[in-house]
């Protein structure tokens, strides 16, 4: 080897910083260790299955303490200007503290349906921990190929995990559905890759931001069409209108912890990765991408309100459409902070734009979780979840009536649910301060029209149960409570209540992060 082959060989070698990409890495090891072990547990001990699960995604959360020191990069490039494809910055944990977070309530969401409709349970555990680790790995990415290939690795086993109720023609349906609409905004998306990548000759973030204030102009309506292709395969993780069709259905046929799955860390894997190249990569094509996200804000929460009016309280699965309909409408606030940003005055100011949309995601994600919570509990004894069989539900399950009832006040921004009043505030200030007052007009009105919703399903956990219910035997429901494989869900009712009503009397707590520089 020559000098110059040597040295150049040299310069190319990257040293890892584990403990940065220690998050990711623990739940995926955590995914293949718990693979592996179902081969050689005996059926009567797969449960231990979930708890070993359970225990890779709370060391994954607790791999994050150490990263809250400072930002850390890695994989870096070691020749020319500094860029990486890796960092552990503030937006990283914070993104990843959720995925994790709410990968690990799903996890306790999980044991009741895995006994009740007969799942495989490796293959579940292995699903939800791969999902988790691309989901952990993505808020981190800081080049295209790198967020991309962390987006598919956080959906590809979620098709799988819709899909999982074999025989079910609902859950085939389901899966069928969401694996063709994500392929295709995938392979749109890749397409806008390919043409950013012409443009600028760099897949790294920072390096396509600058090589963009100065593109050939013969070059720049590809860019353009670079920067709105991109957008297209987040803004279908997000469920933005018109790239929202998806969700009712894949909801309503996914066992319903998947469905609360998707809902809070699908979301979440959507949201920052169009953070990341809106802000960081096309800051310069804010002109662009500005103005069509605004316009898919006001869509998205319009259109998912309104389809959430239209519920029928009869129909299979009611209950489970309704919170599908308001996951896409609760897109629509907060992609306004995304579309604020974009009209900011500095990079500074988008920051705290973006600061809003993590405050109102963090707080999304726990009432979110918790509305599906109770409604696993629910389909544990009426397996149709349909709105009407919650009527009543105080006579039976006080506690989780009032939690459900908390959770929903939560999301429409309602005392004693403080702490979704506070987060709409913020995203409305975000809208206002960018000027986008026509923007705060139109969430404004669709945060009166989805109280109508929110309420109507809280009174009829209050009301009197019908007769037919009345005299059903209790025992039925109390055995599906006291059962084993239960614990975990109720575990998990009580925590996010608990969360719930310690960021509504803390509300600080969240919504710092709207003040803060997070990027």
């Amino acid at each position: 080897m020559t000098p110059n082959a040597s040295s150049l060989a040299t310069s190319l070698v990257q040293s890892v910083d584990w403990p940065a990409v220690a998050p990711p890495t623990i739940a995926a090891l955590a995914g293949l260790a718990v693979l592996v072990a179902d081969l050689f547990l005996p059926e009567r001990r797969k449960h231990l299955l979930g708890w070993g699960a359970i225990a890779g995604l709370a060391l994954a959360v607790l791999a994050l303490l150490p990263l809250l020191d400072g930002d850390r990069s890695t994989f870096c490039l070691t020749t020319g200007a500094h860029a990486c494809s890796y960092t552990a910055d503030t937006f990283a944990l914070v993104i990843q503290f959720l995925v994790l977070g709410g990968a690990l309530l799903t996890a306790l969401l999980s044991f009741s349906a895995l006994d009740d409709l007969k799942l495989p349970a490796g293959e579940f555990w292995f699903l939800l921990l791969s999902s988790a680790s691309g989901a952990a790995l993505l808020p981190a990415s800081r080049d295209l190929a790198t967020l991309v290939i962390a987006l598919e690795v956080a959906s590809l086993p979620a098709f799988a995990l819709v899909g999982l109720r074999r025989g079910d023609r609902l859950s085939s349906e389901a899966a069928l559905k969401f694996f063709l609409s994500s392929v295709t905004a995938t392979a749109v998306m890749l397409l806008g890759v390919s043409f950013v990548y012409a443009a600028t000759g760099s897949l790294h973030l920072s390096r396509i931001a600058d090589a963009l204030t100065h593109v050939d102009p013969r070059l720049d309506t590809l860019a353009q069409a670079g920067v709105v292709l991109t957008l297209v395969g987040f803004a279908f993780k997000t469920a933005a209108v018109p790239f929202h069709f998806w969700v009712p259905d894949t909801y309503a046929g996914a066992p319903v912890p998947v469905a609360a799955y998707l809902s809070v860390v699908g979301k979440a894997v959507g949201f920052s990765g169009l953070i990341l190249v809106t802000v960081l990569a096309f800051p310069s094509y804010a002109d662009v991408w500005g103005p069509a996200v605004a316009v898919l804000a006001a869509l998205t929460m319009t259109a998912g309100n309104a389809a959430a009016l239209r519920q029928r309280p009869e129909r299979a699965f009611s209950a489970v459409r309704l919170l599908a309909w308001s996951s896409v409408a609760q897109a629509g606030y907060l992609l306004v902070p995304i579309a604020a940003a974009g009209y900011a005055d500095s990079g500074e100011d988008a920051s705290r734009a973006i600061g809003s949309t993590v405050a109102y995601a963090l707080m999304y994600a726990v009432v979110n979780l918790g509305a599906f919570a109770v409604a696993a509990l629910v389909a544990r004894t009426s397996p149709a979840n349909r709105l009407t069989d919650y009527r009543g539900l105080y006579a039976s399950r006080p506690a989780a009536a009032l939690a459900l009832a908390f959770f929903l006040l939560c999301l429409a921004g309602l005392p004693p649910g403080v702490i979704g009043l506070f987060a709409k505030v913020t995203v409305f200030s975000a809208a206002v301060d960018a000027g986008l007052g026509w923007l705060a007009v139109v969430m404004a009105l669709n945060v009166v029209v989805a109280l109508y919703y929110y309420l109507q399903w809280t009174t009829v956990l209050f009301r009197t149960p019908e007769p037919a219910a009345a005299t059903e035997p209790a025992p039925a429901a109390g055995a599906a409570i006291t059962r084993p494989r239960a614990v975990p869900l109720t575990a998990a009712i009580a925590l996010t209540a608990a969360a719930g009503i310690a960021l509504s009397g803390a509300p600080q707590l969240v919504l710092r992060f709207a003040s803060s520089t997070l990027l």
